[in-house]
């Protein structure tokens, strides 16, 4: 008997119970939705009233609209039906407002609050429409159309709007109370971008407004509130604003406020490609969380709602709930993007790397607003729980870890200047200040002399010192030694790259044809075929090149690893720097940078030949970064020209043609601290490890201002300080 068919696929009744309760992560993003459906409703303000029913352990929330309503048809054919693409299709509501609601599944929200909804809404033509749900009938109904839902018609002069009436029973009153209310008051704060700027958020938007009533509870005192951001958001210790355009260029302005009387510095980004997810505005704001800083933002503002000043622990307290970096679409925030417990952009990874350059999650405030999904491809999930993890994400992510980078380096800058961070540690310069005795000594002597001790005596006291100063200055050659070797392995560890790179194809071919020759070899010893002893001599010569392009690489990479030398030699400084580059190779092939060497082949300088290696393989290893990360660079090149007056050396320049150093920061000097870095994961060492070695060879390496990539210049110090 055949059974052939055309069927059709009928949903469950609990369908509708999945889309609301199972897609709506919590009560806070419930409400978040019906508040959404308000704004989307162009109503001018959404009143949210908890009245509570204290001795029967009940409630009833009303979530009350004054927009423009809707018909008995369009609650029938729009409201009513799951997942419509109305919103989707009209993107734009009556008012010209940007719709927030485009999954169709927002108003059963309400499942999550209560046991059953009562839907009032009036039309701008004075039509009223009832619906009453009890959501248990789904629950309980095989399929979805098996449900039946009654609606009322019936002409109202009241005002066009929507007003929400959900029940909860005693199961739904015991997930309120305090705390979680403080959660829902935190979330309503969050939704809206704080202090919008008219060049961001439409007139509509900025009138949009959310009121907070609650009553009725047990223990929990009587709320009505306008929901209103927090001060704290003015009150920042560095602030980047700004914008960036699709084509990937931008202008921002960095302001100071930790300290008086400082000027708005204006930063230009161009990020060398499209953005891939459209336009992007950023607020972001940093705060110190130590202690004395605590005590400063309370000082410029930090009041209670009652207009009195905050402790140091309520400060605290308010920064570990505000923090966050939220993601707002036409004004309201994607969840749980911005959350203080969710960390989108791993900031905490980045400082632990290097603590005293990054900023914590907990530091920072601020919003980025995108532009439609449409426009930027940035799509909310359906869950309502974040961002689609596409390509554009991605972008988006690493566009906004870039311009906290600009605030980033000039907060270390100003910490170092005014000595809040840590000082950094220049290790020659310490040694020599640490075994240095020449002031003390003069001290010393005017000292005895002042006593009473004749000069010939005090002299003697100070030649015993000397000598003592000069037995010191052994140890202090054994330490800088000792500084240098560390310091050159860990230059070669910044090169594991290049071993990876370049050793995988050689492992790969012994992993994959070494194994061929003993079946070869059986087949030869099995049938004679002398075919099979070419096919060994064709293996065999594979192994014999990739030996050789692996003992290339080792040789390559030995000055590195090798110890250092008791003592400086002469060296030819065009050969040192191109073996350098010959490390770095098979990348620059890779990744099509042309290298130009340009200066006496003959040139010899007195040095360690580890230094060398050490401060070019530094400056190499970033150019190549930078040129990697401009895909948009098309001429990727990097020039060294050595300047020789009579076998002379007298400089050596190092330039690229990649995005170059912000000129703000070549004239702080702040690049060659340890710890700095203006990549994204950067450690901060390499340029302090160039820059330190350059000092133990009479050298002096410094970042020059250049309009066509980064410029450094390795110069006798001698000549530097004429």
């Amino acid at each position: 008997m055949s059974s052939n068919g055309v069927y059709k696929i009928r949903p469950a009744g609990r369908h509708l119970l999945t889309i609301g309760r199972d897609l709506i992560q919590d009560n806070y993003a419930a409400v978040v939705e019906l508040v959404k459906n308000a704004y989307d409703a162009d109503s001018p303000c959404v009143v949210i009233k908890f009245t509570a029913e204290d001795d029967l352990k009940q409630y009833e929330i009303t979530i009350e609209d004054q927009g423009h309503g809707m018909s008995r048809e369009t609650v029938i054919n729009k409201w009513m039906v799951p997942s419509t693409k109305d919103k989707l299709e009209r993107k734009i509501s009556p008012a010209g407002r940007i719709m927030q609601g485009r999954k169709g599944i927002g108003r059963y929200a309400a499942s999550v609050l209560g046991e059953n909804l009562l839907l009032e809404t009036v039309d701008k033509t004075g039509e009223k429409t009832i619906v009453f749900v009890e959501w248990s009938s789904f629950e309980h109904s095989e399929y979805l159309d098996d449900v039946e839902i009654l609606v009322e018609n019936q002409h109202s002069e009241e005002h066009s709007g929507t007003t929400l009436t959900i029940k909860g029973n005693s199961s739904n009153y015991e997930e309120w109370n305090k705390k979680q209310f403080d959660k829902l008051r935190f979330e309503l704060k969050k939704l809206i971008s704080p202090t919008p700027a008219e060049s961001i958020i439409n007139e509509e938007y900025k009138n949009f407004e959310i009121r907070l009533i609650i009553s009725g509870f047990s223990d929990i005192p009587d709320v009505n509130e306008l929901i209103e951001s927090y001060p704290i958001f003015e009150l920042f210790d560095y602030k980047i604003t700004g914008k960036i355009t699709s084509d990937g260029k931008g202008k921002f302005i960095y302001s100071l406020q930790k300290a008086k009387n400082t000027i708005d510095e204006e930063i230009t980004i161009d990020l060398g490609r499209d953005t891939v997810c459209g336009d992007l505005i950023f607020d972001i704001r940093v705060y110190d969380r130590d202690s004395e800083s605590i005590e400063r933002l309370i000082q410029r503002g930090l009041r209670d709602e009652a207009g009195n000043y905050v402790g140091k622990r309520q400060a605290a307290h308010l920064l570990n709930v505000s923090n966050g970096i939220g993601v707002y679409r036409n004004g309201f925030r994607i969840r749980p993007l911005g959350d203080a417990e969710f960390d989108w952009l791993k900031l905490n990874e980045q400082r632990i790397q290097n603590p005293s350059m990054r900023i914590g999650s907990n530091q920072v405030i601020g919003y980025v607003l995108i532009q439609s999904e449409e426009q930027s491809n940035l799509i909310e999930k359906s869950a309502r729980d974040g961002l689609q993890e596409n390509l554009s994400y991605e972008r988006l992510k690493e566009i906004t870890k870039e311009v906290i980078g600009k605030l980033e380096e000039r907060r270390f800058s100003y910490r170092r200047k005014v000595g809040l961070s840590k000082s950094s540690l220049k290790v020659e310069k310490e040694l020599e200040k640490l075994f240095s005795l020449d002031g003390l000594k003069k001290q010393i002597r005017k000292k005895l002399i002042s006593q009473g001790m004749k000069e010939q005596a005090a002299d003697e006291v100070i030649t015993l010192i000397t000598n003592e100063e000069t037995s010191k200055e052994k140890s202090a050659e054994e330490i800088s030694r000792a500084v240098a070797t560390y310091q050159g392995q860990a230059t070669l560890g910044k090169i594991i790259t290049v071993v990876m790179h370049e050793g995988r194809r050689p492992l790969n071919y012994f992993r994959n044809e070494v194994p061929r020759i003993s079946r070869f070899q059986k087949k030869l010893l099995e049938t004679g075929d002398k075919k099979n002893i070419d096919e060994i001599a064709a293996i065999a010569k594979g192994v014999e090149s990739n030996a050789a392009a692996f003992s290339e690489l080792f040789k390559r990479l030995d000055p590195l690893a090798s110890g250092r030398s008791t003592s400086p030699k002469e060296l030819r400084i065009k050969q040192e720097i191109q073996g350098c580059f010959d490390v770095f190779r098979q990348d620059m092939e890779d990744n099509k940078i042309q290298v130009e060497i340009n200066g006496n082949d003959d040139l010899t300088f007195l040095t360690w030949q580890q230094d060398i290696q050490a401060i070019f393989a530094n400056l190499i290893d970033n150019s190549i970064f930078w040129l990697k990360e401009r895909s948009s660079i098309e001429d990727r090149r990097i020039l060294v020209n050595i300047e020789s007056e009579n076998n002379n050396l007298i400089y050596v320049d190092f330039r690229d043609t990649g995005p170059g150093i912000d000129s703000v920061l070549i004239e702080d000097g702040v690049i060659f601290e340890p710890q700095f870095s203006t990549k994204p994961s950067g450690t901060g060492i390499g340029l302090a490890i160039a820059g330190e070695a350059a000092e133990r060879n009479g050298l002096k390496l410094a970042a020059l201002q250049s309009s066509t990539g980064a410029y450094f210049r390795l110069q006798m110090k001698d000549i530097t300080n004429e």
